[in-house]
């Protein structure tokens, strides 16, 4: 029994000190003059500083869902493309995300720097990126990321990691002679239209600046909100 108890004891250990875990934010101010005019200038630029901090992945975002009876889940996706359109990503169209994406025709996601004591919300309706452009971006990827995606079944139950391998394997047989491989019809791109994009500041005593800009039917502004 000793062991048991030992282990509960480390269990209680780690719950008692999470509440004074905590980041003193000190990474400086962020106000209203300093916003680009446009969100997509905005959020350029700090992707850039986080590129430049060596930030790994500084294009990673959490994803946020909901299912069609409000079910929410979230995963990390990769930012692939980003203009006055929208913020794009690529995935399974068979996916649980893509699932929710059709049912509910809405999302978000935030970009977690936190070495930077920053982030970015961007929330608004998606749609499916044409042909064309999707075609452009899987043609840009490593052959082995291709095959990956023909190969898996993308978020449904598979007997083990041996018929993940076996998949590959039989997908790897199926394009050996070809040179240019297709993308699937089951895969393809994601846009965020967003009507918010809020950037987030680390400040002293928890007291952050929140900026975002918010789409109205005569055009965008900015706001300020409360941390």
């Amino acid at each position: 029994m000793m062991p048991e108890i030992e282990d509960r004891d480390v269990v209680t250990d780690a719950v008692v000190r999470l509440p004074g875990m905590r980041v003193a934010y000190d990474g400086g101010s962020f106000d209203e003059t300093a916003l680009a005019a446009t969100w997509t200038e905005q959020l350029q630029a700090w992707l850039n500083q986080a590129d430049a901090a060596g930030i790994a992945e500084p294009n990673a975002m959490v994803l946020a869902t909901a299912d069609s009876e409000g079910r929410p889940s979230s995963r990390t996706v990769l930012c692939k493309g980003l203009d006055e359109r929208g913020v794009v990503f690529y995935t399974n169209y068979t996916s649980t995300k893509s699932h929710d994406l059709t049912a509910t025709r809405y999302a978000s996601v935030t970009f977690p720097w936190y070495s930077l004591q920053r982030q970015v919300h961007v929330r608004g309706e998606v749609e499916k990126v044409d042909v064309k452009e999707t075609a452009a971006y899987w043609h840009s990827r490593p052959r082995g990321s291709q095959l990956g995606a023909w190969a898996s079944p993308q978020s449904r139950r598979v007997d083990g990691r041996r018929a993940l391998d076996n998949a590959l394997h039989s997908i790897e047989r199926r394009f050996r002679d070809v040179e240019q491989i297709p993308f699937p019809p089951h895969w393809g791109g994601w846009r965020i239209r967003p009507d918010t994009v809020e950037f987030w500041q680390g400040r002293e005593d928890r007291m952050h600046d929140r900026l975002q800009y918010v789409r109205t039917h005569d055009g965008w502004h900015n706001e300020r909100i409360a941390p």
